[in-house]
């Protein structure tokens, strides 16, 4: 995968963030462009313009990229807190997501200028090829380090800039993406006075954006970034795996790895509620453990309340907890991507077996590791899980 990583405040993302994201993948014919919020930015020590930070930057950041498996939202500098240095951005994005070849990383020629003095500047050029944008100046510049130019059009907007015209009551929402535009109206931010009206949904709004709405509306942050990395990483796995995934659609596996922990958060009283509805009887484990039902909970709420029946999809996502010896591909892929998607630093290993190995053997060993995992933590194992698990030893022995 050939990866671009993009960094910033993003408080609030506007037009000019995807824009560069749009161009940078034409141009450098990218796979993916990773968006990484700041925690606090090295450029903007004094912390002005960062009270609104986290859960907000990054839901306006999600509900801006909703549907788009071109694009991700990374929360590391979120996580590890302090001054963002770029230079460990850098290693532990290669790390989880091991691109082919160096990953991109994208800065506006503002920033340009003064990157030898960055922390680390050589550790960069070491691992990363660096890209410089236009922000300030039409003509190109050189600057004394490798880098490559985009050829953009200067799009004179900052997220400083939306946040003066917010207080001054301008006319702002022309340069924010609607979507992030109804999130700042909702919440009141940034001294938003009027209360104004939400943009109407867009003609695209498709099954999958109103899916992907409602998880984001169902999870906290961290659950709902993992349910949109399992999405992005069952995307890529589909497509990957063409041949066995005949038939079914990549945007098919996204839309279950985004639904996959619909239910995760639900009460577990709703939970049984719902998987009483599917008609089908419960496990002792299920029973002991009312949150194990959630992935066929998820199942339920995205046959009644989204009117989806592609049976792909549905099979997929009540597996994902347990799997079954009969799982189909789709299924295989959830179940894989759920357990290996790149905010889980403790499977780089298994995650690098997923580009050379066939997909049973990549599902033996995940299988292997969850179970041992389960186990080591005296758990109890559901029927379909020991099924699965001697089904594929059989095969593998």
């Amino acid at each position: 995968m050939k990866l671009g990583i993009l960094g910033g405040s993003f408080n609030p993302v506007h037009n000019g963030h995807l824009y560069l994201a749009e161009k940078a993948i034409s141009e450098l014919e990218l796979d993916r462009v990773v968006f990484v919020p700041a925690y606090r930015s090295p450029f903007k020590l004094d912390a002005s313009g960062m009270e609104h930070t986290t859960e907000e930057r990054i839901n306006m950041l999600a509900v801006s990229v909703a549907g788009d498996p071109r694009f991700a939202i990374d929360d590391c500098e979120i996580k590890r807190e302090g001054v963002s240095y770029t230079v460990h951005t850098l290693e532990d994005i290669i790390t989880r997501y091991m691109p082919n070849g160096k990953p991109y990383l994208l800065i506006g020629d503002d920033l340009a200028v003064d990157f030898p003095k960055w922390r680390d500047s050589e550790r960069i050029l070491e691992m990363a090829e660096i890209v410089v944008a236009r922000r300030l100046n039409s003509d190109a510049k050189e600057y004394p380090y490798p880098h490559k130019l985009i050829k953009n059009k200067i799009m004179d907007i900052s997220s400083q800039t939306v946040r003066k015209m917010i207080t001054e009551q301008d006319d702002w929402k022309p340069l924010v993406p609607s979507a992030a535009v109804n999130i700042i109206m909702e919440k009141r931010l940034y001294g938003v006075t009027d209360s104004g009206e939400e943009n109407p949904p867009s003609e695209q709004d498709s099954i999958v954006l109103r899916v992907e709405q409602a998880v984001r509306a169902a999870l906290n942050t961290s659950r709902f970034l993992h349910s949109r990395n399992t999405a992005l990483f069952a995307y890529d796995m589909c497509r990957r795996f063409r041949n066995e995934c005949s038939g079914i659609d990549p945007m098919d596996a996204y839309l279950a790895g985004i639904a996959h922990d619909l239910a995760k958060q639900l009460d577990p009283k709703e939970m049984i509620k719902l998987v009483k509805n599917e008609g089908k009887s419960m496990t002792a484990v299920e029973k002991g453990k009312p949150s194990l039902l959630h992935g066929r909970a998820a199942a339920v709420l995205l046959r009644d309340r989204f009117s989806i029946h592609n049976k792909d999809i549905l099979e997929a996502v009540a597996l994902h907890t347990s799997g079954s010896e009969n799982m189909g591909t789709l299924a295989k892929i959830i179940y894989i991507a759920d357990k290996l998607e790149v905010s889980r630093s403790s499977v780089n290993g298994l995650r690098k077996m997923c580009r050379e190995a066939e997909l049973d053997d990549i599902l033996y060993a995940v299988l292997k590791k969850t179970v041992s995992k389960l186990q080591s933590r005296e758990l109890d194992l559901s029927e379909e899980t020991l099924k699965l698990l001697a089904k594929m030893e059989g095969k593998n022995n």
